[in-house]
């Protein structure tokens, strides 16, 4: 199944899919809530990033920790997540939330999940407010745990270099400037950047595979992807990379989900950052 899903092709299916949406604000966390109140596509349910496709958090595993796969199955089974059910996840965002759940759920084992290229602005159906009623089916994990990598394995990484690691964030925060999010700014010794809005064109789709490929390649110069580990700042947009690497035909990259916000809660860690 491709990874993305065009609104045309979802207006066809919409009847035989399981569709959530995904919209967010970091900046306003309520944001996507309420943004679904006002009007969502027919059927779709809503999950939110912090309470629904992340974990608690503990101070120092990260602004958004992955979700306990157990509750997270358990919430998709109650709105109709079995076995072989389609998933449309959307946002507004070109994708760089819809791209978590799409991360997560192939986490959980479950592959037929796609993430609508463009989002709610390629959207040319209808608008609803009504709220669907689901109708909860069984679903049962099966953990793919490697798919990710955790800090201890990053940090052994900075000496033995055996994956390259890949940080979605933008350049400036990359380099340590104007960092509003974590109290620490730079990055990992090691890693290089890749901003994941640079996977998207004007109109919020995702470039075509052959380009995306023709980037990413040139990017990694001649490091296998499968020898990759994409990070961003929470492990958020580091999925929207993966999720590009996926349309461009390019598999095997993994996610350090605690990312950059994990890394720097431990003064010990080093950072690298650029010097004034």
């Amino acid at each position: 199944m491709s990874p993305l899903i065009s609104a045309s092709q979802l207006q066809e299916q919409l009847a035989d899919v399981l569709l959530i949406d995904c919209r967010h604000d970091l900046a306003n966390p309520q944001a996507g809530r309420l943004a679904y109140a006002e009007g969502h596509l027919p059927g779709a349910y809503f999950l939110h990033l912090d309470d629904d496709l992340s974990g608690l958090k503990t101070g120092t595993n990260g602004r958004h920790p992955l979700p306990d796969p157990q509750v997270l199955a358990d919430k998709l089974a109650s709105l109709g997540l079995s076995r072989n059910r389609h998933v449309v996840a959307y946002d507004a965002q070109g994708g760089m939330y819809a791209a978590r759940l799409w991360w997560l759920l192939r986490w959980l084992g479950h592959d037929q999940v796609q993430v609508l290229d463009g989002g709610m602005a390629a959207w040319q159906g209808r608008v609803v407010r009504d709220l669907p009623v689901p109708v909860a089916a069984k679903f049962v994990a099966e953990l793919r745990p490697e798919l990710k990598v955790d800090v201890k394995e990053v940090l052994e990484n900075i000496q033995s270099a055996v994956f390259t690691v890949v940080d979605a964030r933008s350049p400036s925060r990359f380099m340590g400037e104007g960092e509003t999010l974590d109290p620490v700014g730079g990055h990992i010794p090691g890693a290089i950047n890749r901003f994941f809005q640079n996977n998207v064109q004007e109109d919020g789709r995702f470039k075509p595979a052959e380009v995306l490929r023709v980037e990413w390649l040139s990017l990694l110069a001649g490091v296998d992807v499968s020898q990759t580990v994409q990070q961003c700042g929470s492990g958020v947009t580091a999925c929207h990379n993966l999720l590009a690497l996926e349309v461009a035909g390019l598999r095997g990259a993994r996610l350090y989900a605690g990312s950059w916000s994990e890394w720097c809660a431990d003064a010990t860690r080093p950072v690298v950052a650029r010097l004034e």
